[in-house]
């Protein structure tokens, strides 16, 4: 069980915050644009002189308010700064990995930073019992519990303030602790992750310079709030530093999958932060055989159906209102009227947010409203062509062998958002290895969506579900 947030835990003076660089002004600073889901922040008079450039540092109260809106609309990310005493705990689990856990234990003792905390080793009843782990303190369940079990028993046997967990898989680069420590500052912060990035040296595969790319637990190059619904929904709990007083009991024990996302979304609903923060670096040992790496995926798919038990829709793999869901229905199905039809319902659309953007006394944000509708449609339409190819591809396949044109729809978005998704990477991977294992990657996560499904008897997790008002 997650602990609420502290009601009056406001940002100590000195904490200071920074816009993101897709953050936009508009209106001579009146405006702020971004975020994720994209959002609009009309800024008071005194707000705005406040954040006269890109740069907001806490003095007061209302400063305090103000760098915890930009925050939580995901406008604006904390700056570091200096890293205070760490009073921390490295929790690690680990089952039948005797040689990845030397080699952690051995990095965490060779880094300055690291080399005097305490380390909890969790053995999760190993077939060869972790006897001795140096420094090390071992707690061992004398039967496996799970990943969830084992972290917990190393959080109960902690007694800092912060828990940083760590995978026997991983390896954390130097600085990676500096770079998390700073987020502690904020008192409603409750767990910080770092970059999942590979492990230079681990054996190779034919999926590995793809995995390098595109790993499921790598959540990108930037920094980001964590919660659902957005940019960065998740963070894993391969590699991730916790407040105790935050995450009480800790993960789910009856979730052997998705406890971390489960974590993460009890811990944003009871109104703490979360944060993504790439500048820190943890090495992780992909899966390098084709088999293992699919047989992983799909287990992770098996995990949406608990989280919708627990999370309603959250999970849903499709977040799109009803005009933006009937657009693409005339546009992709109702030839020439139906394109002039799905025209004049992007323009219905275009002059009611018009409307709800404009303030008295200012021209209509007519090109603002426009550029947000045809945005809006185009993350729509690329949310759609993934969950054809993705989480809903039975059904796909179903329509594929009914009609030709459905096989040639699919075939071609199968197609395109593999190239699409290639064009960033290329000169580190070949276009045809990179679509091959996209699509393998979503054919096993898919289907162990659908399974997950079947074992919980609950569909949520295949549903839509209209954004937010």
């Amino acid at each position: 069980m997650t602990v609420p947030a502290p009601g009056a835990g406001r940002l100590p003076d000195g904490f200071a915050v920074r816009l993101d660089p897709r953050t936009r002004r508009r209106d001579g600073g009146a405006t702020l644009l971004g975020g994720s889901p994209l959002r609009l922040l009309r800024l008071a008079p005194r707000a705005r002189t406040l954040l006269a450039g890109d740069r907001l540092a806490v003095r007061d109260a209302v400063s305090a308010q103000l760098a915890a809106r930009l925050l939580d609309a995901g406008l604006a990310h904390p700056e570091p700064g200096p890293s205070p005493e760490p009073d921390v705990t490295v929790v690690v689990p680990v089952r039948d990995r005797p040689a990845a856990l030397a080699r952690l234990l051995a990095a965490l003792a060779g880094d300055p930073a690291t080399a005097a905390l305490p380390v909890v080793v969790v053995d999760d009843g190993s077939a060869e019992p972790v006897a001795s782990a140096g420094a090390a303190r071992v707690v061992r369940h004398p039967v496996p519990r799970g990943p969830a079990a084992a972290r917990n028993s190393g959080l109960a046997a902690a007694t800092t303030a912060f828990v940083a967990f760590l995978d026997s898989d991983c390896v954390p680069r130097p600085g990676w602790l500096d770079a998390l420590l700073p987020h502690l500052a904020d008192p409603s912060l409750a767990a910080v992750a770092p970059r999942i990035v590979p492990l230079p040296g681990a054996r190779r595969g034919w999926v590995s310079p793809y995995e390098d790319l595109a790993s499921a637990l790598d959540m990108g190059p930037r920094p980001a709030a964590v919660r659902p619904s957005s940019a960065v929904s998740y963070v894993p709990s391969a590699a991730l530093l916790v407040r105790r007083a935050a995450v009480g009991s800790g993960f789910d024990e009856a979730m052997r999958v998705a406890e971390d996302v489960d974590l993460v979304w009890r811990l944003t609903a009871a109104g703490w932060r979360v944060r993504y923060e790439p500048a820190a670096e943890v090495a992780h040992e992909h899966p390098a055989a084709l088999a293992e790496w699919l047989r992983r995926r799909a287990f992770y798919g098996t995990g949406a159906a608990l989280l919708a038990q627990r999370h309603g829709a959250a999970v849903s793999p499709l977040v799109i209102a009803p005009e933006t869901g009937l657009t693409w229905a005339l546009l992709l199905a109702g030839g020439r009227p139906g394109r002039l039809a799905a025209l004049g319902l992007l323009g219905a659309t275009a002059v009611r947010l018009t409307r709800r953007l404009r303030r008295p006394g200012e021209r209509a944000p007519v090109g603002l409203a426009a550029a947000l509708t045809a945005r809006g449609l185009v993350a729509s339409g690329r949310s759609l062509a993934g969950t054809a190819t993705r989480h809903h591809w039975p059904l796909s396949l179903v329509a594929a062998v009914v009609s030709r044109r459905a096989r040639r729809g699919l075939g071609a978005v199968a197609l395109a958002d593999g190239l699409l998704t290639w064009w960033p990477r290329r000169g580190r991977i070949g276009p045809v290895r990179h679509t091959v294992a996209r699509r393998l990657e979503d054919l096993a996560y898919g289907g162990g969506l659908w399974l997950g499904v079947l074992r919980a008897r609950d569909v949520r997790a295949l549903l839509p579900v209209r954004p937010p008002s």
